[in-house]
């Protein structure tokens, strides 16, 4: 008889999953990772695996002088998963260790539980000053190196720590007065009109939630609409825009909003949060690169498919399953994408291009490289009114780079690049 799945050992198995078999979170859980398990269940399950990749290497660094060599795979990844338990969230001991072993007999290991009990037994006293004292995980070398070429060493490293530290959850209220949602909900009102819950909150039994008061909408990826300042009675393309944040927001601002995706899929979640904050866009299920549609808009918001560096600090996966590869093919088509969405605007419009990518290939060099190609486009620097922009965001072209160690006193944003460009 099968042992029943419980939420650590859902946890070991997504950790392991991303490590050795390099298959996201995401990717997981979509297959079924945990199917079966109580929705409080999953929920721990997947917070557990989190945690536990954004502390890989500090539980590696616990555990590696209390063993002589690393075990099987699924045990190893039972071990960091209770270390980051005992170490990084304060789980009682003996309750991690009891379960932990218990976890090893269901995976067929009973001649490692021995192991198991001495070496957690032994991790548990581990001194506080030292876990906290353990150096931040490091990022793989393909993303480490660029970062230090764009940004210097000591900016990299902050940015691991940023990443270490994990992410939030931010609102975009529909109103625009974050001051008064925040207050409504116990968060906090960011700089830049965006509302950051205290941690633990659940967001469907928030208040305003089943009203629409307010989306969930990361505050960096939030700027990319505020740069674009949509007018009421604006006609506006928002191009790759599932799951849809962008599009409630220029929406909301009163403009006629065409929001096209190639994922129907995807496009649901937009629809979906359109009808529960009563707000109306034209939703396309098409290829951006191929779609024959109206070239007349005021303006184009290109949040544009990237290697999603800027957002480590919410999927500590990512570095595991990805190695650079794509890199290159992913700034050619985000080319083809500005160049498309440039076809839909009537002279004089403005197209707002977005990544969430720390990489300079995705954000500046992208930029330069579109300039260069259409002569008569320009970059347009920031708004002076636009709330929150820390003057050290603002780049020599006039764009905004922001990066993870931004706002460390606040928990941080994800990296973002936003250029507004516009057409004479």
């Amino acid at each position: 008889m099968a042992a029943e799945l419980t939420a650590r050992g859902a946890a070991a198995r997504l950790v392991e999953g991303v490590t050795e078999g390099r298959a996201s979170l995401s990717d997981q859980m979509q297959r079924g990772a945990l199917a079966g398990l109580a929705p409080p269940d999953r929920a721990r399950a997947q917070r557990l695996a989190l945690a536990t990749l954004r502390n890989l290497s500090k539980a590696d660094g616990v555990l590696r002088p209390l063993m002589r060599k690393a075990p099987q795979p699924a045990v190893q990844s039972l071990l960091r998963v209770a270390v980051t338990e005992m170490l990084a969230e304060g789980a009682p001991a003996h309750g991690v260790v009891d379960d932990a072993v218990q976890e090893t007999r269901a995976l067929g290991a009973e001649g490692l539980t021995g192991l198991v009990n001495a070496v957690l037994r032994r991790a548990a006293e581990t001194p506080p000053e030292r876990w906290v004292g353990l150096p931040a995980p490091e990022l793989p070398g393909w993303l480490r190196g660029r970062l230090m070429s764009a940004y210097g060493k000591k900016a990299a490293q902050a940015m691991e720590a940023a990443h270490a530290k994990g992410a939030a959850i931010d609102l975009t209220p529909k109103d625009g007065d974050a001051e008064a949602l925040s207050l409504r909900l116990g968060g906090v009102a960011l700089p830049t009109g965006s509302v950051r819950l205290p941690s633990g909150a659940q967001v469907s039994e928030l208040p305003g939630y089943e009203a629409g008061d307010w989306w969930v909408q990361d505050a960096a990826a939030a700027l990319a609409a505020k740069v674009l300042a949509a007018r009421a009675g604006e006609r506006v393309l928002d191009l790759c825009a599932a799951p849809g944040g962008k599009t409630m927001q220029l929406a909301a601002a009163g403009a006629s909003v065409t929001a096209l995706d190639v994922s129907d899929v995807r496009l649901e979640r937009l629809r979906e949060n359109l009808a529960r904050c009563r707000l109306e866009a034209e939703v396309v299920v098409a290829d951006a690169l191929t779609w024959d549609g109206p070239r007349d808009f005021d303006a184009v918001l290109l949040d544009a498919p990237c290697s999603a560096t800027g957002t480590i600090r919410r999927h500590p996966d990512l570095p595991y399953v990805r190695d650079g590869a794509g890199v290159r093919d992913l700034a050619r088509l985000q080319a083809e994408l500005i160049d498309r969405a440039l076809g839909h605007l009537r002279p004089g419009g403005r197209l707002v291009f977005a990544t969430c990518s720390l990489l300079p290939e995705e954000g500046e060099r992208q930029v330069a490289a579109a300039l260069e190609r259409h002569p008569g486009l320009a970059v347009e620097r920031p708004a002076p009114d636009l709330p929150g922009i820390a003057p050290h965001w603002i780049t020599p072209e006039g764009a905004l780079r922001l990066r993870p160690d931004d706002w460390p006193e606040l928990g941080g944003l994800d990296g973002f690049y936003i250029a507004a460009l516009r057409r004479s």
